[in-house]
């Protein structure tokens, strides 16, 4: 007589792959890489950063050789292109005469430029999604809420920042001197404008546009060059000169950086021995996924180019804050010094040092 055993095996635990877990259950993926005990090292994002770690950018200028100035810029798995061009708008007798341009004038109030600027419309940027970019945009349909939300900001940034001098906008004839009195100066006469159009294209998109999108427009404004614009009597009409030397850069002012945060929620754990706890996560350069679980997000932009002693030296640009309630008075300034500590880090890329 066979003796027969029979096994008792335990079933195996129910468990899901990473992309399976974090599509079913979003939020308790991301809060549990946040809270995994580590010994050695902080706790990590899902996606291998620390919650004060950014993205290193990637920037390469000159990219698109039909443009006065391009960059592409890599934020991870954030890819924008971003091109310059510039093209004269030579009917502005009534609108310099109705604004008060100073023709003549180098140094203008930096008010006065602005509302010379943005009366004439001399910036004009533009944001296009490519198909395949992100999941959200469908090719064919108009131009999207998220895309025109992002021409909006980064308008209004251009223009509160000052970033860029009317006087190298400005296109001005000096008529020569009368006969009768050749030792007395002439007046420069205002002729005509450069406009500037600013063409944002995102290859793809993972998180955190708005930064991506704004430093590929620093980058490209940066290598930018106008060509030389003169007056010509003969024709009374603008022309430009073919010698590329002749072309004269922008004098920008200073470098703004802005810093995007995404404030993650932790979920509360109740049980009848313990209080409400909560834990609340500053996530910096939020990429898709985290987006899509926070709720609310802070962007902050400083500029310590003119800092005597460093970046410690920064100034508060803008701060822009949406959605919840999370972020009090002590949590900004923290923010404002994560987003101080990176102006020196992409300072140093743009400068060609890392």
């Amino acid at each position: 007589m066979m003796a027969t055993t029979t096994s008792t095996h335990q079933p195996p635990a129910l468990s899901f792959p990473r992309p399976i877990f974090a599509a079913v259950s979003p939020h308790p993926f991301l809060q549990a890489h946040l809270t995994a005990p580590n010994a050695r090292k902080a706790p990590q994002r899902a996606n291998g950063r620390t919650a004060q770690e950014f993205r290193t950018p990637g920037i390469n200028t000159g990219s698109l050789t039909h443009c006065n100035g391009s960059a592409v810029v890599r934020l991870g798995n954030t890819s924008v292109v971003c091109g310059a061009r510039a093209e004269i708008l030579a009917d502005v007798d009534a609108a310099a005469a109705a604004n008060g341009a100073i023709a003549g004038a180098d140094e203008q109030d930096p008010d006065e430029e602005r509302e010379e600027i943005e009366s004439l419309r001399l910036l004009v940027p533009n944001v296009e999604l490519s198909t395949g970019s992100t999941p959200q945009h469908i090719p064919g349909n108009a131009p999207s809420s998220f895309a025109q939300t992002l021409i909006t900001r980064i308008r209004s940034l251009l223009l509160s920042t000052h970033l860029l001098r009317a006087s190298d906008l400005r296109i001005l004839y000096t008529p020569p001197s009368s006969p009768d009195e050749p030792d007395e100066a002439t007046a420069a006469e205002l002729k005509g404008y450069w406009v500037l159009y600013i063409d944002i294209f995102y290859i793809s998109i993972d998180g955190n546009a708005f930064d991506a999108a704004w430093l590929g427009l620093l980058a490209a404004l940066q290598k930018t060059l106008i060509p030389h614009a003169f007056w010509d009597e003969d024709l009374e009409t603008i022309l430009c000169s073919d010698d590329p030397s002749d072309a004269h850069s922008l004098s920008l002012r200073g470098l703004p950086i802005p810093s995007t945060f995404a404030v993650f929620e932790g979920k509360r754990d109740w049980d009848e021995c313990s209080e409400d706890d909560e834990t609340d996560w500053m996530l910096s350069d939020p990429d898709a996924f985290e987006e899509s679980v926070c709720r609310e997000s802070v962007c902050v932009v400083v500029d310590c180019s003119a800092g005597k002693k460093g970046a410690k030296d920064g100034i508060l640009r803008r701060v822009e804050k949406s959605g919840g309630g999370v972020v009090d008075r002590e949590g900004m300034r923290g923010l404002v010094r994560r987003a101080v500590e990176r102006w020196g880090v992409v300072e140093a890329v743009f400068s060609g040092k890392t």
